[in-house]
């Protein structure tokens, strides 16, 4: 049997980045969209986690939270592996840099960091809008008391890992502008193809 071969091309990796409230999924699902590339959200993989397992205190979130950023980067080590574009979603701790780097000497991609930046004051009264919104298992009262001085002084550290960063201020939803963004993936997965 023949040895498979790694892609000629490394595939790109959005991956899309930011403090909680900063309207990440919704940038995330406007580029997979658009583009046509598959998305996972950390999110709805740890929402899945809750449906099947159940939810509790703050530490088992915790944990869930751990498993399913573990999860997210299998999804992005399985499609760089196949040479496969995709976009990826979560509040990435700055640790996380360590693993994709890690998994990008493994199976290489070319990261296209997007980080989302809204104001304090607005993150917050974000953050406090869809409190009891979301779903339960995330315990967003009790979050809001943990992240509540974070938020506020809105600092997020975009992730050492090269390639593309772009930031992107959602403050203002109505007056933002997606199509620059939009023009520069769409010209780097050209020069994917044509690579």
């Amino acid at each position: 049997m023949s040895q498979v071969q790694p892609p000629k091309v490394a595939p790109l990796a959005v991956i899309v980045t930011g403090l909680p409230a900063t309207g990440k999924t919704t940038v995330a699902r406007h580029i997979a969209y658009v583009h046509r590339l598959p998305l996972l959200t950390k999110d709805e993989i740890k929402e899945t986690l809750f449906d099947q397992l159940g939810w509790g205190d703050r530490e088992w979130s915790r944990g869930l939270g751990r498993a399913a950023g573990a999860l997210l980067l299998q999804f992005l080590r399985a499609h760089a592996a196949a040479g496969l574009p995709c976009v990826i979603e979560s509040n990435f701790p700055p640790e996380s840099a360590a693993d994709l780097l890690a998994l990008r000497r493994q199976h290489p991609f070319r990261p296209f960091q997007v980080v989302c930046r809204t104001d304090g004051a607005e993150l917050l009264r974000r953050f406090r809008a869809r409190t009891g919104q979301r779903h339960p298992g995330h315990g967003d009262e009790q979050l809001l008391e943990e992240l509540g001085p974070r938020l506020l002084a809105a600092r997020y550290e975009p992730l050492d890992i090269g390639g593309v960063l772009w930031e992107l201020d959602t403050t203002d939803w109505q007056s933002l502008d997606l199509s620059p963004l939009d023009a520069e993936i769409t010209a780097t997965l050209a020069a994917h193809a044509a690579a």
